[in-house]
C-alpha cells in the first residue's frame, strides 16, 4: 500500500502499468509456454504422506472385508439388494450435498472470442 500513488491520476497510471506488465507476461507465457526461463525443480512428494495414505487405505479395506465376511452380506439376494440400495442412497446424498455447497453467486466465465490477428502476432 505504501507504493501506491496518492493521486487519482497516479493510481490510474499505476493500474495501466500493472496491466501492461500482466499482458506482457501472458503473451510471453502463450509464446513460450512458461512464465520464466528458469528450469522446473522437482521437489518430490513427502514419503510420510504416502505411508499415511497407504496405511489408512489398507486399514479401511481390511475393515470393510471383515465386516462383509462377518455379516455374510453378499451371500443372499437380500444382502446384495441392501448393499446396492445403500450405495445408491449414499450417492444421492452426496449429490445433494455437492449441489447444496455450490455458490449461489456463481457467474459463468465469459470467454471472449479469439482474435486471429492477435493470435498470429503472439506466435511470431
Amino acid at each position: 500500500m505504501r507504493e501506491l500513488p496518492e493521486t487519482a491520476d497516479g493510481i490510474g497510471q499505476w493500474c495501466k502499468d500493472v496491466f501492461v506488465t500482466k499482458d506482457a507476461l501472458l503473451e510471453k507465457y502463450f509464446a513460450k509456454g512458461s512464465f520464466s526461463d528458469q528450469q522446473l525443480q522437482n521437489i518430490g512428494r513427502p514419503i510420510k504422506s504416502l505411508i499415511v495414505v497407504v496405511f489408512w487405505s489398507i486399514l479401511l479395506v481390511y475393515g470393510i472385508y471383515k465386516f462383509v465376511h462377518w455379516s455374510a452380506l453378499l451371500t443372499s439376494w437380500q444382502g446384495i439388494a441392501f448393499s446396492a440400495t445403500f450405495l445408491v442412497l449414499i450417492g444421492i446424498i452426496m449429490q445433494i450435498l455437492i449441489l447444496s455447497s455450490e455458490s449461489e453467486r456463481y457467474t459463468p466465465l465469459i470467454v471472449p472470442p479469439k482474435d486471429p490477428a492477435r493470435h498470429r502476432l503472439i506466435q511470431k
